[in-house]
């Protein structure tokens, strides 16, 4: 028996779903908290059909930032190409500062990244991005060993959370050195 061919979907299902996704990108810019059924309200669809097109929160924070998540993946293979493996780590964890200080849903969003895959056999895409570089560095031994990139990536989650101005973003730049300096070849463990 053959499976029946996959339908594109309609275009209004397309134009609902694009509608949702910009009053979404808009809404958690705002309000990272703002609730689905807001969302759903101010996009004209009704609950239903948000649920069809995003059934969770974490979908649709991961539509909403979508490109921003597959640039800062990209990144990760690019930075290797023409730096060392640390100072492309260095370069990869200030494009995810600024990604995730350009509002509390980009950081929202990193979060959910990083959650997509739990339960499963597969890595959430943020989280692969910096195994990539990880590896790189404990393969020039330049990395501990030990590091795991969902718990560097948890402790790197700091670096957005904190305020605005020139002492914090001096802050932000002193935790990451300090980050980096713990996944040195030599730090402790």
């Amino acid at each position: 028996m053959t499976q029946p061919s996959r339908r594109a979907p309609r275009s209004d299902a397309r134009e609902n779903r694009a509608r949702i996704v910009r009053t979404a990108r808009a809404a958690f810019a705002d309000d990272p908290s703002v609730s689905l059924q807001s969302i759903a309200r101010a996009s004209g669809v009704g609950q239903g059909t948000m649920y069809r097109h995003f059934p969770s929160r974490e979908a649709l924070l991961l539509a909403v930032y979508r490109e921003e998540v597959e640039a800062l993946v990209a990144a990760a293979s690019a930075l290797l190409a023409g730096h060392e493996p640390l100072g492309a780590l260095r370069l990869w964890f200030e494009h995810l500062m600024a990604y995730g200080r350009s509002g509390h849903g980009a950081a929202l969003a990193v979060e959910a990244a990083t959650r997509a895959g739990q339960g499963s056999r597969d890595r959430p895409p943020v989280t692969a991005a910096l195994d990539l570089l990880l590896r790189a560095g404990k393969e020039a031994r330049q990395v501990r060993p030990d590091a795991e990139a969902d718990e560097v990536l948890l402790l790197g989650a700091c670096l957005w959370q904190t305020g605005d101005g020139p002492a914090s973003r001096e802050r932000r730049r002193r935790v990451l050195t300090l980050i980096l300096d713990g996944l040195r070849v030599g730090a402790r463990g």
